[in-house]
């Protein structure tokens, strides 16, 4: 449960911005959980989108859902910079995973955060799987696959990063 609170709290403070602090009973900060990629200079939002897309389309990554928060956000009257939120996924490894372990399921389907911050400063923000990997205690088969769903993602975000189509 402690586990779930942590992941709630960080993708909240992905998506706000807002930096989070802890006490070293807690062991870890938010900051330390997310892997943050700034979109290059000459990379527009839009730009970043339509290539993190295609990259997933190559790598037979489906685009599960698309959340423009900062729409809905507005549609209440509420000013806020742009967030996205990309939800990726591949349904066989999602299953294996969720079929070894329930827990999982928490952190499926994976995530990508457009976000521009107050600075107005665009970033791609996702769960650092590199740093869950390692304490999952997953088969060698399974541990092959969560790592290339790692990679995956990182590939995605590095496109949208670059702007590469």
């Amino acid at each position: 449960m402690r586990n779930q609170v942590l992941l709630i709290i960080v993708l909240l403070s992905a998506l706000l911005g807002a930096p989070v602090a802890t006490t070293a009973a807690e062991g870890i900060s938010i900051s330390e959980t997310v892997l943050k990629m700034p979109l290059a200079d000459d990379v527009s939002m839009d730009d970043a989108v339509d290539s993190m897309k295609l990259r997933a389309n190559t790598l037979n990554f489906k685009l599960v859902a698309h959340l423009p928060l900062y729409k809905e956000l507005e549609a209440m009257d509420i000013e806020t910079n742009r967030i996205e939120i990309f939800q990726f996924c591949d349904a066989r490894i999602a299953n294996e995973m969720v079929i070894f372990n329930p827990d999982f399921s928490a952190y499926l389907p994976c995530r990508i955060t457009l976000l521009e911050d107050a600075d107005g400063k665009p970033w791609l923000v996702t769960l650092d799987l590199g740093k869950i990997i390692p304490s999952a205690n997953l088969s060698p088969e399974l541990l092959e696959k969560a790592k290339m769903v790692r990679d995956k993602i990182e590939s995605i975000m590095q496109a949208g990063a670059n702007g590469e189509l």
